[in-house]
């Protein structure tokens, strides 16, 4: 892995393509292993080897910097929506991202109350389970918005969440809020439904999505 990444390393701003004789004496590898790593490295589109036999940056290096850019955009948008959520509402926010059939938390800020929802960041749970986890595949199943669970996860905490979407119609993830069951009543429900629905519906048209889909599924 390390001599890979030095390859990498190895082109530079103003090349062209680059030849395997060159490649190697930048990394200080031998032309055997250089070679070796250069396949492995096509093979993941990593590099891209030309007919003429030089070397070029490949394009699975553009979409991950793509995403490292699309991850610091949708940071910029989702803090400031769960610290409204938090202020508005004096409840734990959360963001989660879906990952297969997983679904990780990647923002969070806790509820400045004594007695709040503990969680982490970086927390992964199965889909279809808590407000989060049936959010993020809630447009899949046709359920109304925001997702309203009551001891799901854990058995005393409620939550409401909903899906945001990004330019492409896909789910970026669920933002939403935590409350400790015992203090969920309906007049906290009635004004964190409308919160979340608020920011979700902002967040996807912050990041150049639509949001008709979760209009269309709101209660």
């Amino acid at each position: 892995m390390d001599r890979a990444l030095v390859l990498l390393r190895a082109f530079r701003e103003e090349d062209g393509p680059l030849g395997l004789t060159e490649l190697s004496r930048r990394a200080g590898l031998n032309m055997t292993t250089a070679l070796r790593l250069l396949a492995t490295l096509e093979g993941h589109g990593f590099v891209k080897r030309l007919p003429s036999g030089g070397y070029l940056l490949g394009p699975s290096l553009l979409l991950l910097g793509d995403l490292f850019r699309r991850s610091l955009r949708l940071e910029h948008h989702v803090m400031p929506a769960l610290e409204r959520l938090r202020g508005e509402s004096r409840e734990s926010a959360a963001f989660f991202v879906r990952e297969g059939d997983q679904r990780r938390c990647l923002f969070r800020l806790d509820s400045p109350q004594l007695v709040r929802d503990v969680a982490h960041i970086g927390e992964a749970r199965p889909l279809g389970r808590g407000a989060h986890g049936r959010s993020l595949i809630a447009l899949e199943h046709g359920e109304k918005l925001p997702v309203i669970s009551h001891g799901e996860r854990l058995p005393q905490i409620a939550a409401i969440a909903s899906p945001v979407l990004d330019a492409g119609g896909r789910v970026a993830g669920s933002i939403g809020i935590s409350v400790p069951l015992y203090r969920f009543t309906a007049e906290t429900e009635g004004l964190c439904a409308p919160l979340v629905m608020r920011e979700a519906i902002a967040m996807t048209r912050d990041l150049g999505g639509d949001p008709a889909p979760l209009q269309a599924a709101a209660r």
